[in-house]
């Protein structure tokens, strides 16, 4: 048989060369590595959900509103306190978690007459939420589970401040979302005052 370099030197030889050497490489160059995550993409969102200036000003109009009312400086529910021994990758999925929990446990209950917009911006979260719907944790979830229940225990403790507390920090809860799920992320979530 005759070798590769002789077989390449003519037009055919290097069809052949090319047929039985590189386009299996490169088949299979972009699959998937066995055992890598598809979640990845699953777990990002468009930047441009986060740039639309009705919807931001909504979001931030109603913590705004509600923070005033938050008598509690001492607590935060929403902050780097929820990224704790979460990985990287497993961020966009924390912050789905706590988003589908502030929605259904906040802003969807008795609140929502208390203050303006928060159907507006229940929904726009829900949306988020159901855009992420594939986004899946990799590896242990125990931080993750961990580091929910103590927010949730945090905001059970607080009574109706809890609730409160959470509309106020909802503009914090819109720039972790953005951050943890865009695939520009910045460092860190806006800092806010007490």
């Amino acid at each position: 048989m005759a070798s590769l370099h002789t077989l390449s030197k003519g037009f055919p030889g290097w069809v052949f060369f090319c047929c039985c050497c590189c386009l299996p490489l490169l088949l299979t160059s972009s699959l998937p590595l066995k055992g890598a995550s598809t979640a990845h993409h699953a777990c990002r969102l468009r930047k441009i959900n986060f740039q639309q200036p009705y919807i931001r000003n909504r979001t931030y109009t109603l913590a705004k509103t509600a923070s005033a009312s938050d008598k509690d400086t001492d607590n935060r529910l929403i902050g780097q306190q929820l990224f704790v021994n979460i990985r990287e990758n497993n961020r966009c999925y924390m912050m789905k978690r706590v988003v589908e929990l502030v929605v259904k446990d906040v802003l969807l209950t008795e609140v929502k007459s208390q203050y303006p917009y928060v159907e507006e911006v229940a929904q726009f979260l829900a949306s988020l939420t159901s855009e992420l719907s594939s986004c899946q944790f990799s590896g242990k979830r125990d931080h993750i589970e961990k580091n929910l229940e103590q927010m949730k225990s945090k905001m059970e403790q607080l009574g109706e401040n809890g609730k409160t507390k959470a509309i106020g920090e909802l503009d914090l809860l819109f720039d972790y979302m953005e951050n943890a799920c865009t695939d520009a992320p910045k460092k860190g979530g806006n800092k806010k005052k007490n």
